[in-house]
């Protein structure tokens, strides 16, 4: 909590928009083609794979599986209205299972666990192409294993991406710089206004993150990657001037406040980090980078992005029901196992548990009627 007298004067601000990063974040259901397939700044495409058949939503529909460093994207061929956008933060597991394919049979498959909004779903991808594994390498290489000494996995560095209280992030009073980190600078006595009393510690800035840690106890602190930034003020508060900087609601909607003395080097500290901000918001450093096996071998240069097609002659916006989409890919409710048989007095069966928002009359539906949501 910031304590900020109302009605006070805002003395500077620094406000970005380009940083509500939902790619990795949300799952998508019939995005448009190119909405779907738009890049983000800082989202690389790592492979593009054509002939995949979406198993569990779209038996029987070739697509094109777009993989990228923040997540998975799967399209329909033949109805460019038709994808999925699977962020690797939903993602809970990533294997390998038998299924039987419309188009190839009985074939390996990939099977992905996830989670988002409450809700668990699957998602089982097979290659059409006879003998190619290839999607199973180039998806679980960027979400499970590292395929080199320099590759950063999603899972695993997390603190580019995601805001860290009292995390392991000091090794003997320094700051554990991370891959492609530079600090930039290092401030004493910086008061943070997170109680009625404040705390006085260390304020960093590096390229990627800035991070507050207590003189008194260094497990007292905060790591804050800007691109969950979404304003940098100065403001008059009852402290007097301080540093206020609002996060976004991926990372819950806080403000935090800063008092740095005296003025001059809080206007020089504030303007760094709103420089270094913006900076960074036209290339985000994500923490994902994935290099092949040829390419280590040959020394090429990291993954030259494949051309993605222009669909928006071909864009069609008409509603096609995401919620019967959804159920063909929920698994249970939120948080619980697998709801219990409920009675259904429309067909006279004790059924599942539907998810919220889901009737038993629109999953009967092959056409969805334009009011469904």
């Amino acid at each position: 909590m910031l304590f900020i007298w109302p009605h006070t004067q805002l003395i500077s601000n620094t406000t970005m928009d380009l940083f509500e990063t939902w790619e990795d974040q949300e799952i998508q259901f019939d995005l448009s083609i190119s909405k779907a397939l738009k890049m983000r700044n800082g989202e690389k495409i790592i492979d593009r794979l054509e002939f995949i058949e979406d198993t569990k939503g779209n038996s029987g529909d070739k697509g094109v599986l777009v993989i990228t460093n923040l997540r998975t994207i799967w399209h329909s061929m033949t109805l460019a209205r038709i994808s999925l956008s699977i962020g690797y933060n939903c993602i809970q597991d990533v294997s390998t299972r038998i299924v039987n394919s419309r188009l190839k049979g009985i074939t390996e498959a990939i099977y992905i666990q996830a989670k988002y909004n409450g809700l668990r779903y699957e998602f089982v991808f097979t290659n059409l192409i006879p003998g190619n594994t290839r999607h199973f390498t180039s998806f679980i290489g960027v979400f499970k294993y590292t395929v080199n000494t320099q590759t950063l996995f999603y899972n695993l560095y997390r603190l580019y991406r995601e805001l860290k209280l009292r995390g392991a992030i000091l090794k003997n009073g320094r700051l554990r710089l991370l891959m492609f980190e530079k600090m930039y600078s290092a401030v004493n006595g910086v008061w943070n206004l997170s109680s009625e009393q404040g705390n006085l510690g260390t304020f960093i800035v590096t390229n990627i993150r800035l991070v507050w840690y207590a003189e008194s106890n260094e497990t007292f602190n905060i790591s804050l990657p800007y691109i969950h930034i979404n304003s940098i003020k100065i403001r008059e508060s009852k402290f007097g001037e301080v540093l206020v900087i609002e996060t976004n609601g991926y990372s819950g909607g806080f403000t935090l406040g800063f008092r740095i003395d005296p003025k001059d080097r809080l206007r020089s500290v504030t303007k760094e980090l709103s420089s270094l901000f913006r900076i960074h918001a036209q290339a985000p450093e994500f923490g994902v980078h994935f290099v092949t096996t040829d390419q280590i071998e040959s020394n090429e240069p990291v993954l030259t992005p494949p051309t993605l097609p222009n669909y928006d002659e071909f864009e069609d916006e008409s509603t096609i029901g995401v919620s019967n989409t959804l159920a063909a890919y929920s698994v249970s409710k939120t948080g619980k196992e697998d709801g219990q048989p409920q009675y259904d007095s429309t067909i006279g069966l004790a059924i599942e548990t539907l998810p919220d928002g889901y009737t038993m009359a629109s999953l009967w539906e092959v056409i969805p009627s334009t009011n469904n949501k």
